[in-house]
């Protein structure tokens, strides 16, 4: 069974001077257990609208979506507990310690109150916070506010990940380091949705690649075929010949 189906997603707003503004129209894509699959496209693409959607964050104009079997739009709740959502612009309670934060997370998202502790526990190792799990968010290094955040996105343990261009404003060590979490999750089973516009992460992590542009997915498979479609071997000459430079 596919992790996440996507069909038809469309989300149009209503601008007073621009009038409807269709982000996304029309999105279909499906992502497997085990799997890292990539959106990738320009600032303004729709990638982030897409993912919104995804997260429960934002409701859809039209289409349908599944994820671990549950309906989006009637089920929004059962979604919720199944997915971890990561974005680097998602801020963290500066007054809450690693240790609360992780723990907060857990609770909201519906992991079972007894095993919320060694959850919790569990987590400050996997991610060498130990040093600072009571120390006040705020008073944390960008780093260790990475980790922290990697580690709310999966206090549940939830079986399908989003990441939304993670590695923004992260200096190139924090941002391979981000890279090789993501990969570890894979290897355990997750199914991950991952957008980005930078085309050597891409490259790097995914599995199949969808190229998105203007709200639209002109292009979905693996590097391979992406190739063959295209005749070009980069990434980014690949990315050149569908979006029409």
């Amino acid at each position: 069974m596919n992790a996440v189906e996507v069909r038809g997603l469309t989300k149009v707003f209503h601008d007073e001077a621009r009038g409807e503004i269709r982000a996304v129209d029309g999105v279909d894509f499906h992502c497997r257990p085990g799997e890292i699959f990539g959106l990738l496209g320009a600032n303004g693409a729709g990638k982030t609208t897409t993912l919104r959607m995804l997260a429960t964050i934002l409701t859809p104009t039209a289409g349908e979506a599944t994820v671990m079997g549950h309906d989006l739009l009637r089920q929004p709740e059962a979604v919720r507990r199944c997915l971890g959502f990561y974005s680097a612009s998602t801020a963290l309670y500066p007054r809450l310690t690693a240790r609360e934060t992780l723990a907060f997370f857990a609770r909201i998202n519906g992991l079972d109150s007894q095993l919320v502790k060694a959850r919790v526990e569990e987590l400050v190792a996997r991610f060498g916070l130990a040093d600072y799990a009571d120390a006040r968010v705020e008073k944390l290094s960008q780093g260790m506010k990475q980790k922290v955040s990697i580690a709310r996105t999966v206090a549940h343990d939830p079986p399908v990940l989003v990441f939304d261009e993670p590695t923004v404003g992260l200096d190139v060590l924090n941002a391979l380091e981000m890279q090789r979490t993501i990969a570890e999750f894979r290897a355990e089973g997750k199914a991950i949705i991952f957008s980005t516009h930078i085309m050597s992460e891409a490259e790097r992590l995914c599995d199949r690649i969808a190229v998105i542009h203007r709200g639209r997915i002109l292009a979905c498979d693996n590097l391979a075929g992406l190739r063959q479609l295209t005749g070009q071997h980069y990434l980014e000459d690949i990315f050149v010949a569908l979006v029409g430079g």
